[in-house]
Protein backbone atom coordinates (compact mmCIF):
# COMPACT_ATOMS: atom_id res chain seq x y z
CA UNK A 1 0.00 0.00 0.00
CA UNK A 2 1.48 3.36 -0.95
CA UNK A 3 2.37 5.66 2.06
CA UNK A 4 3.20 9.24 1.74
CA UNK A 5 6.71 9.99 2.30
CA UNK A 6 6.33 13.48 3.65
CA UNK A 7 3.66 15.02 5.84
CA UNK A 8 0.91 17.30 3.74
CA UNK A 9 1.41 20.74 4.04
CA UNK A 10 -1.84 22.39 6.23
CA UNK A 11 -2.25 24.96 2.99
CA UNK A 12 -2.20 22.12 0.22
CA UNK A 13 -4.95 20.35 2.66
CA UNK A 14 -6.79 23.15 2.91
CA UNK A 15 -6.58 23.80 -0.96
CA UNK A 16 -7.74 20.49 -1.80
CA UNK A 17 -10.36 20.14 0.64
CA UNK A 18 -11.79 23.61 -0.71
CA UNK A 19 -12.85 22.16 -3.82
CA UNK A 20 -15.59 19.80 -1.92
CA UNK A 21 -18.40 21.71 -2.31
CA UNK A 22 -22.43 20.50 -2.67
CA UNK A 23 -24.98 21.52 -5.36
CA UNK A 24 -28.81 22.06 -4.59
CA UNK A 25 -30.98 19.22 -6.41
CA UNK A 26 -31.99 19.81 -9.87
CA UNK A 27 -36.01 20.30 -9.55
CA UNK A 28 -38.59 19.33 -12.19
CA UNK A 29 -42.40 21.23 -12.18
CA UNK A 30 -44.90 18.04 -11.99
CA UNK A 31 -46.67 17.23 -14.54
CA UNK A 32 -50.16 16.75 -13.06
CA UNK A 33 -51.98 20.09 -13.70
CA UNK A 34 -53.47 20.32 -10.66
CA UNK A 35 -50.57 20.06 -8.71
CA UNK A 36 -47.73 21.30 -10.24
CA UNK A 37 -44.92 21.55 -7.54
CA UNK A 38 -41.51 20.97 -7.99
CA UNK A 39 -40.04 17.42 -7.54
CA UNK A 40 -37.25 15.28 -8.07
CA UNK A 41 -36.76 14.14 -11.97
CA UNK A 42 -38.08 10.68 -12.67
CA UNK A 43 -39.67 10.10 -9.40
CA UNK A 44 -42.92 10.22 -8.52
CA UNK A 45 -44.53 13.36 -6.67
CA UNK A 46 -44.28 13.09 -3.05
CA UNK A 47 -47.56 15.53 -3.39
CA UNK A 48 -50.06 14.23 -5.69
CA UNK A 49 -48.25 10.43 -5.93
CA UNK A 50 -48.35 10.49 -9.93
CA UNK A 51 -45.40 9.61 -12.39
CA UNK A 52 -45.44 10.17 -16.33
CA UNK A 53 -49.20 10.90 -16.08
CA UNK A 54 -50.50 7.99 -14.22
CA UNK A 55 -51.95 7.11 -10.60
CA UNK A 56 -48.74 5.05 -9.05
CA UNK A 57 -49.20 5.99 -4.89
CA UNK A 58 -51.73 7.51 -2.42
CA UNK A 59 -51.79 10.91 -2.47
CA UNK A 60 -49.78 12.32 0.87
Amino acid sequence: MAVPKRKMSRSNTRHRRSQWKTSAPTLVECSNRSCREPKLPHVVCPTCGQYAGRQVTQPA
